[in-house]
């Protein structure tokens, strides 16, 4: 049985319905189970594939909640790991987080960030996998998880399952005292696919990028830029066969300009320009991305359906409230 495995931490997603977090006119809040992995397990399974989730989730109520909806979209979630006393959480501060409002990380203790190897069965974990896919947030939360998710890369390899990675950054999580150039270049040296953007790529693996680069640079420039990042990879990391670049550029609250970039050793492609004033919901829209992104790989797509996959999850996204997608593509 050929299975995708997506690990990392499962969040609990908390949103203001007001003008602020304690607007006394409007004092409520939304929740929602999300988390990058998690996500792009959610697009995976709608989409009609073997997927299953691994996070680790305490003993309580609420997690049976959130492996009950995962389970309802079609994500096997018999892997993930029971124990710890709490799930992680983000708070976004602006209403239906559609601005660039600030996110507020509580994730430390969590069940998940004080996970060891030890507290995991890796013959267990791995049994019918053929496709391993974690992010960058797993070694950005500690040290030990970064060692953690170290150990699960090499034997994912030794194992030889295909391993994704999505070079999502968020500087609010790297706070242990080391870098993404410290961590990241040992761990992406295991992965056959990539997806990230050419800024992500820069700070993580030092690709080069112009730093003149921005909103008014033409498309012509970062399909250039994306391609010579690729080509850099590509000689960095022989293993990577696959990359994927995002480009998300927003004007207003309710805007979103959507296009993205496929490279092999021997290809360079891009999609069409997906644009909308209509967003409803931009958080798990790049994780949409991914999901596509691995679902036209596993079914074997050609490149130019490849990233209009790719593109096209990522673009559906941005009409569904919530962090899970609704595995559509156009």
């Amino acid at each position: 049985m050929n299975l995708i495995l997506s690990f990392g931490e499962i969040l609990i997603r908390q949103q203001s319905l007001g003008d602020t977090f304690f607007d006394k006119n409007n004092n409520r809040l939304e929740i929602f189970p999300g988390g990058s992995e998690a996500n792009v397990a959610a697009s995976l399974a709608q989409m009609g594939d073997n997927v299953a989730y691994c996070s680790a989730l305490p003993e309580n109520a609420l997690s049976d909640e959130i492996l009950a909806i995962l389970n309802n979209l079609g994500v096997h979630t018999q892997k993930a790991l029971r124990t710890g006393d709490r799930l992680g959480t983000y708070m976004l501060m602006s209403a239906n987080g559609l601005s660039k409002g600030e996110v507020i990380y509580d994730r430390k203790y969590s069940s998940f960030s004080q996970l060891t190897i030890e507290d995991v069965d890796i013959d267990k974990l791995f049994e019918n996998v053929s496709w391993l896919h974690w992010t960058a947030l797993t070694p950005a939360l500690n040290q030990n998880m970064a060692d953690l998710i170290a150990r699960l890369l090499q034997e994912a390899s030794n194992r030889n399952i295909t391993i994704s990675v999505d070079l999502n950054y968020r500087n609010r999580l790297w706070q242990y005292g080391k870098e993404p150039i410290d961590i990241m270049p040992q761990l992406v040296a295991y992965c056959d696919v990539i997806m990230g953007n050419i800024w992500a790529a820069n700070k993580m693996l030092g690709t080069a990028v112009d730093e003149s680069f921005d909103r008014n640079t033409s498309r012509e420039t970062y399909l250039a830029a994306a391609a010579a990042s690729a080509k850099e990879i590509f000689q960095k990391y022989p293993k990577c066969k696959h990359i994927a670049y995002t480009f998300r550029f927003m004007d207003s609250p309710s805007h979103n300009l959507f296009y993205g970039t496929y490279h092999t050793p021997t290809e360079d492609v891009s999609s069409n320009v997906m644009e909308t004033f209509d967003v409803i919901d931009r958080i798990g829209s790049g994780d949409a991305f991914m999901g596509g992104y691995i679902h036209a790989l596993v079914n074997n797509m050609t490149t130019q359906e490849v990233i209009d996959t790719a593109t096209g999850a990522g673009f559906q996204k941005l009409f569904v409230k919530g962090d899970f997608g609704n595995g559509k593509i156009k």
